[in-house]
Formats: structure tokens, C-alpha cells, sequence
């Protein structure tokens, strides 16, 4: 591991001091690595859990998109995450809480650098025509209670060219490579927890626990 790759870590409890009174990230785990981020907030979720647990991984070995196409996600140079909720909708409106994602992805790559990433629905952000974010929704019936949602983000953050598998190096980008510098994930990852619970306490909060 470089020097760069040791400085450039998620670190939890700085993460979680900014989510004290939030609803999403009022506790953060982070893996050094896992299959899926998406199976392992099941793993780590109790049935009390409160809704906006937020586990990341700095490395999946078995992350998976739509459709359980891969998603290809390099040490240390992305954010790969996923959110436990548990929303007042039912399982076939699962839509709305990939939109509600996808969109709060964007609006901080816009803000926070001034780039122009389009949406392609159903569930990816795009940058240069080439796919930078990309959200999956997993909804787990729940018996006299709000049915499970686990909200699965992975976003291309630090990778150059060469990161990425032969076949995607002319359809997936990454933040870095459309900035032309390196991003501080440990800071972005805050500006985006930020707007995701902020925009779900606006859409979903008054029919959430």
C-alpha cells in the first residue's frame, strides 16, 4: 500500500462525528473489505437497527449492479457503500428510493466540483457520457413493519484509466480523471452523506421511523 493509499482511509468515528443528530449516519462501519456492501449491512444489521446505518467497504470483491451485472470496485479508489432504511413504502415503489439516490449523487458532483454528470436512468450518473456512480435498491419484506430497504452506492472516485477492466476503460470514468487532480474521498464522503440525508429527511422522513 502507498503512502497516498495509508493518508487516503475512511476513517468511522470521523465520518459519524458529523451525523450526530442525523438520520442517515448516525452510525458508520467501515470494512477493509467485502463481498457485497449490500449483503453486509444484513450481516451486521440486528432487527432493532435503526434506519441510516451506513456501511462502507474500501474493497468488494463481489459488488453487483442491475440486473447482477459486476461492479468493478478497486482498493481504495472509490466509495462503495450501502444505507439500511426502512421507508413507508411498499416493496414495488422501490423506484422512488433509487431516483431519490441517483439525483443526490449528482446535485453534489455538481456543487461540490462544478462538473455536469447527466442522469441515466434507471439507476446510473454519468460524467462525459461514461458511467461515474451507479445505485442499486434491495427491499426485504418485513412483518409489521416498514419493509427493509438497503440502498447500495458505488461512485468512481480515484482511479485513472488503467483501474478499470479493458472492456469498461471507454465507458466508466471516475472523478479524478474528469477533475484532473486526486479527491479527498474522506471529504467527499461527507458532502454526500450530508445531502442524501438531507433529501431523504425531506422525501421519506415524516412516513419513517
Amino acid at each position: 500500500m502507498s503512502q497516498a493509499e495509508r493518508v487516503d482511509r475512511l476513517i468511522a468515528d470521523e465520518l459519524q462525528a458529523h451525523f450526530a443528530c442525523a438520520t442517515i449516519g448516525r452510525q458508520i462501519i467501515v470494512l477493509e473489505q467485502t463481498a457485497s456492501t449490500n449483503d453486509a449491512i444484513l450481516q451486521v444489521a440486528t432487527a432493532n437497527s435503526n434506519a441510516g446505518l451506513v456501511l462502507f467497504a474500501e474493497h468488494q470483491t463481489a459488488g453487483r449492479g442491475q440486473r447482477g451485472n459486476r461492479w468493478e470496485s478497486a482498493a481504495g479508489k472509490g466509495l462503495w457503500f450501502s444505507i439500511l432504511l426502512r421507508p413507508k413504502i411498499k416493496i414495488n415503489d422501490s423506484g422512488q428510493l433509487t431516483t431519490w439516490a441517483i439525483e443526490a449523487i449528482a446535485d453534489v458532483i455538481r456543487t461540490e466540483f462544478s462538473l455536469k454528470p447527466a442522469i441515466k436512468l434507471p439507476n446510473d450518473v454519468q460524467l462525459q457520457g461514461r458511467k461515474v456512480a451507479g445505485v442499486l435498491v434491495e427491499m426485504r419484506a418485513q412483518q409489521k413493519k416498514p419493509h427493509l430497504a438497503i440502498v447500495g452506492i458505488g461512485i468512481n472516485v480515484n482511479h485513472s484509466v488503467e483501474d478499470f477492466p479493458p472492456e469498461l476503460q471507454n465507458r466508466a470514468i471516475s472523478l479524478a480523471m474528469a477533475l484532473h487532480r486526486p479527491v479527498d474521498r474522506q471529504k467527499f464522503a461527507v458532502a454526500l452523506l450530508q445531502n442524501l440525508n438531507r433529501t431523504y429527511r425531506a422525501a421519506f422522513v415524516s412516513a419513517d421511523f
